[in-house]
């Protein structure tokens, strides 16, 4: 079985610009996705797709692969992640390479381990599922959410007011680290959230997004809270 880690990491980041390449406590930050991804041992190809040079070149110095740089239809602002994916694999079985699951790991992704990597890998692997999604729980009941109406306020469910926080149902949204799927599986449903979808579950300190600097702050904070240091 053939295993391949994709790290989708394009250079036009607008609202962090060069967010992929920047350093986070002391390294660039695709780094920690590069490492993990090698680290695991479980893929026999670790590459990165991108269109720009100076991420290329990190890249590589990481240990990765980068065969080929992203098009330009998948570098803009409205390609997918899907689109990405399927193009990377489309190059490689032009190059008569095939590989039977992928994991789409995304640049900013410090909270990912090789430890998770495996257990999630092993876990999608030996069961019928089509994918295995990382989520992680809202921290407050979505059932108590408000939307604006006018100036003022109303509860989106309001069926749920007086209900108590523990027994309403829990939700969950994408962790926004990873995703592994099996490739025939991916093929069919043309899209990452689609199928027969395994959940993984994270603690809410392990999952940050970054798209501004206080988010990066944030995680920043939260790393190395999971680290153990001070």
């Amino acid at each position: 079985m053939k295993k391949i880690a994709i790290i989708t990491a394009r250079g036009g980041s607008k609202r962090i610009p060069h967010k992929n390449m920047l350093p986070f406590l002391g390294k660039p930050i695709i780094a920690y996705s590069i490492e993990a991804a090698l680290s695991s041992g479980e893929f026999d190809e670790v590459m990165v797709s991108t269109d720009d040079e100076n991420i290329a070149k990190i890249a590589k110095e990481y240990g990765a692969s980068v065969p080929f740089m992203r098009s330009e239809r998948t570098a803009n602002d409205f390609a997918s992640t899907a689109d990405v994916l399927f193009e990377v694999l489309d190059e490689y079985e032009k190059r008569g390479e095939h590989f039977d699951v992928l994991c789409c790991i995304y640049p900013t992704a410090v909270f990912i381990t090789d430890k998770k990597i495996k257990e999630a890998m092993g876990k999608l692997v030996n069961s019928d599922f089509d994918t295995l999604l990382p989520v992680v729980k809202f921290s407050y009941p979505v059932q108590r959410s408000l939307v604006k109406n006018g100036e003022g306020l109303e509860f989106k469910y309001p069926e749920y007011i007086d209900a108590r926080s523990q027994d309403l149902e829990p939700h969950f949204h994408d962790a926004g680290q990873f995703y592994i799927m099996k490739t025939e599986d991916f093929k069919r449903n043309k899209e990452i959230m689609k199928g027969k979808i395994m959940p993984y579950e994270l603690p809410e300190m392990e999952v940050q997004d970054i798209d501004t600097m206080s988010d990066w702050h944030i995680a920043e904070i939260k790393f190395q809270a999971m680290k153990g240091e001070n």
